[in-house]
């Protein structure tokens, strides 16, 4: 039996205290600084645009010689320039007429619309002035950035490292994914789960491979990695004869959490070896999601200098979930036009629940279960 089960609640905010942000740096070229996070503001070197240039494909001419000019009464033009979007202006003129509201006429130009100094003109500095902040710290790096970064001429940019999570598999009955497993024993797929996850979040994750069930090979693991941000354990946190990983961190330094009220994902346990967090997760891929998703992926955010905005949509149940009193339950829902569908309640095992659904619900812990056609937030899968 465990001896103390915790709240999720109590897990997340021990984890997160021994999650300070990653502040270590380093420069990269802005093609690979895709989704990274900036650890300094940056400046704009020049002006953008650096010229006066055209907005629109059209006629270069001076606004004061279009003064009165209407579709009844046309301005007679010239001297004027043929201009194409994002053509410099010429030197002496000061608007562009678009093609729609001007008519060649052998050598003039009709103009019927009055135009104001720099119309349908991009002007200097109008979008970044030299020494503007472009973005700012700790902005994510989106596609669009790195456009603008690259329109005003720069080319690296000092990101913030990604935090490094090492991640440790135990369990005498895993094999390779490659293998066809005989009675009793399992493919090892939690490393992928976790390792595209840590991904997805900002982290650097590091396999260590699959450590037997062994009290010596898993604390040798664990200071293997203690160079690492945050080290993950997967299998072996139960409370079974050779589930050794929370005895192995009560060993080796701090055992904050062992259980929490959670469901599925109640053998989760939190320690701290050298200073460094070490999070155990269930064997079972369900129950290891859950854990992933409530403490897991918050930690790795707050290392990465992210925000924890997971995608949420609301929805109404289409029927009741019933729950455990005491713990949060952790239900997998399919959405349909604004309506959430449980796919499967409990079921630690059942992978396929997750496949088949686009997120999840939480039941509070006070609650029994939730009713059919109330109202609810639906944590979207990334």
């Amino acid at each position: 039996m465990f001896k103390k089960l915790s709240a999720v609640g109590y897990a997340l905010e021990r984890l997160l205290d021994l999650c300070p942000p990653v502040n270590e740096r380093e420069k990269i070229p802005i093609e690979e600084a895709c989704g990274r996070v900036l650890a300094s503001d940056v400046l704009s070197p020049e002006d953008l645009p650096s010229f006066n240039r055209a907005a629109m494909d059209g006629y270069a001419v001076r606004s004061g010689e279009t003064r009165g000019a209407s579709q009844s009464s046309p301005a007679q033009i010239t001297e004027y320039v043929r201009v194409r979007t994002g053509a410099a202006l010429p030197e002496g003129f000061d608007a562009v007429v678009m093609l729609e509201d001007s008519f060649l006429r052998g050598d003039v130009l009709e103009v019927t619309a009055e135009l104001t100094p720099y119309r349908n003109v991009s002007r200097i500095g109008e979008d970044l002035r030299a020494g503007d902040v472009v973005l700012c710290r700790e902005h994510r790096l989106r596609p669009p950035d790195l456009a603008l970064l690259g329109a005003v001429g720069i080319d690296d940019v000092e990101v913030f490292t990604r935090p490094r999570v090492s991640i440790i598999m135990t369990g005498d009955e895993l094999v390779p994914r490659s293998s066809v497993p005989a009675p009793g024993e399992a493919r090892e797929i939690n490393s992928l789960m976790i390792y595209s996850y840590v991904e997805l979040w900002g982290g650097e994750p590091h396999l260590s491979g699959v450590i037997p069930d062994e009290r010596d090979a898993i604390k040798h693991a664990i200071k293997r990695c203690l160079g690492s941000d945050l080290i993950l354990i997967s299998g072996g946190t139960s409370v079974g004869e050779r589930d050794y990983a929370p005895g192995v961190l009560e060993d080796m330094g701090e055992l904050m959490v062992h259980g929490v009220r959670l469901s599925p994902g109640r053998p989760t346990a939190l320690g701290s070896v050298s200073g460094k967090p070490v999070m155990c997760l269930p064997g079972y891929p369900v129950a290891a999601l859950a854990s992933l998703y409530l403490l897991v992926r918050p930690a790795i955010k707050r290392l990465a200098h992210l925000s924890d905005d997971a995608p949420r949509r609301d929805a109404r149940l289409s029927r009741k979930i019933p729950s455990r009193p005491g713990y949060i339950t952790f239900a997998r829902v399919s959405l349909r036009n604004g309506i959430a569908e449980p796919v499967m309640i409990s079921g630690a095992g059942i992978l396929s629940s997750v496949a088949r659904a686009d997120g999840f619900v939480l039941v509070p812990e006070d609650l029994e279960g939730l009713d059919e056609g109330e109202q609810v937030e639906v944590h979207i899968f990334e």
